[in-house]
């Protein structure tokens, strides 16, 4: 099934540009857009070339997917070409969140960049979360106290590199560690590499360069699947947990006291 008049329409629309722009744009007759749009004819292969450089979304893409479930879209640089990467709504038009569930986790490298693997994932909504594109990241093991093992971390998908903040933590999906949750310091300009470092300083810190960092996701908010117990609740247990992370304890103890 091919979506080509929908995706045409909604790609102009989301352009504000009327019929008349984007024939002058594409160096085409008005009435060709108008044509294509109301499927009272099929848009030459010169055209969807056209029409795949201008909006910069391939060909298969524009054919194949659903454009108008996407209030938005934005593209990811992959082997040195973009790839779609949409803001997916529901039917009150409020961005919903993928879930990479624990057991599609190990799958996702290889999917990440793959329409038809993201639309299969489950979606939830939040909507206290800001404007942007969010998933959320299943979490493994303790190297990122005090979150715990299975919790979820919803980020924000950060496109370009400029916009790494050091000190932040963030999802990352690697081309070799694949998705690791960690706090970040931007070398991007010294070595052209991120440093990664764990909040459980156990674990030690590790760079990885640039050119193998897939997608960057931005914390936003965790979810926690695990209840904490009594005793990890406790102020001396909290407090011992925070020194050996080598937090700064003195706001904490205003605020407990």
């Amino acid at each position: 099934m091919t979506f080509i008049s929908k995706n045409i329409k909604h790609l102009r629309g989301l352009k504000k540009l009327s019929q008349e722009a984007l024939s002058e744009e594409l160096k085409v007759n008005r009435s060709r857009i108008g044509s294509y749009e109301e499927g009272r004819s099929a848009p030459t292969v010169e055209f969807l070339i056209q029409l795949s450089d201008y909006f910069k979304i391939p060909i298969d893409i524009l054919l194949r997917k659903d454009l108008t479930k996407a209030k938005d879209f934005s593209f990811i640089e992959l082997n040195n070409q973009r790839v779609l990467f949409p803001i997916t709504v529901d039917s009150d038009n409020e961005d919903l969140i993928e879930v990479v569930p624990v057991k599609a986790s190990a799958g996702y490298l290889a999917g990440y960049d793959d329409p038809e693997f993201i639309e299969q994932l489950q979606k939830i909504k939040l909507p206290f979360l800001p404007t942007g594109k969010h998933r959320a990241f299943p979490i493994k093991g303790d190297s990122m106290l005090p979150l715990k093992d299975g919790s979820y971390v919803i980020g924000r998908f950060i496109e370009s590199r400029n916009d790494i903040k050091t000190g932040r933590t963030y999802v990352l999906v690697t081309a070799n560690d694949g998705i690791v949750y960690k706090r970040v310091m931007n070398n991007i300009d010294f070595n052209g590499s991120l440093l990664l470092m764990s909040d459980n300083k156990f674990y030690h810190d590790y760079s990885v360069p640039i050119n193998e960092v897939l997608e960057l996701w931005e914390y936003v908010c965790s979810i926690n699947t695990q209840e904490y117990s009594e005793e990890e609740l406790k102020y001396s247990s909290i407090m011992n947990m925070f020194t050996e992370l080598g937090v700064e304890l003195k706001a904490l103890e205003k605020l407990v006291n």
